[in-house]
């Protein structure tokens, strides 16, 4: 039988959806920890963004930032990590991820707000609006399509690369493919390819989900500058 018949004939059977540290069991770690490294990613990476590209001051720092994140490998930081305070499990994971998820959400959190028409943030302070105010009524909103470009690139990223967590302890997909490779490959060949294509199935998923939320969100007359954010991100993917 080939991995991939064994892969199809594992998938199927019921038990490894529902048994203790089955795939439901695992799908929801996987989310858990990667919906929360996003979210601090978001925390982090979002408000710093919003704010240099405000004051217009802090482009280099953002490329600083950006280009430390990404020189980091990811498995790097999980196996350097469990060694701090953090220690082996869930938290560690977490951490690594979301500093991860940093680059793609700070550059386009700049980018976004220095995209705003100059002219329209200076007949905004022009009718009495402070510096902050120009941010959230101004800046913030026209600044969404970067936003939800970059949060979209982020997201995928996590999941794909959460699959690591399993060298830490951390759960999630990737426990189903660490078992299959316990096994001989024989025998567990087919159960490492199905753990790596839920992994797959997974991260398109969310890319297709949040390609029609991106969408839903960014009024019409943005969508344009959401498309030129996309392939920003996707040109800054491709150069990584």
């Amino acid at each position: 039988m080939s991995a991939v018949e064994q892969a199809v004939r594992w998938l199927n059977d019921p038990l490894n959806w529902t048994n203790p540290g089955g795939i439901l069991d695992r799908l929801g770690e996987h989310l858990s920890m990667s919906a929360t490294a996003v979210a601090l990613g978001c925390l982090l990476a979002w408000p710093l963004g919003l704010w240099l590209g405000h004051t217009g001051r802090g482009g280099g720092l953002v490329v600083l930032v950006s280009n430390v994140t990404l020189a980091v490998p990811t498995l790097a930081l999980l196996t350097i990590l469990p060694l701090t305070f953090l220690g082996f499990g869930r938290p560690a994971v977490v951490v690594a991820l979301a500093v991860f998820a940093v680059p793609p959400l700070l550059a386009n959190a700049y980018t976004g707000v220095r995209q705003v028409d100059p002219e329209t943030r200076d007949a905004a302070r022009g009718m009495g609006l402070s510096g902050g105010q120009v941010l959230r009524r101004v800046e913030l909103p026209l600044a969404v399509p970067y936003l939800a470009a970059g949060f979209r690139t982020a997201t995928v990223q996590v999941i794909a690369t959460a699959a690591l967590a399993t060298f830490v302890n951390g759960g999630g997909l990737g426990e189903i493919i660490r078992a299959g490779f316990g096994l001989s490959i024989a025998s567990g060949g087919g159960q490492i390819l199905a753990g790596g294509l839920l992994v797959a199935g997974l991260a398109l998923l969310a890319e297709l989900v949040l390609a029609l939320i991106e969408r839903l969100v960014t009024p019409r007359p943005l969508r344009p500058a959401r498309r030129r954010a996309n392939r920003r991100a996707g040109n800054a993917i491709a150069g990584n």
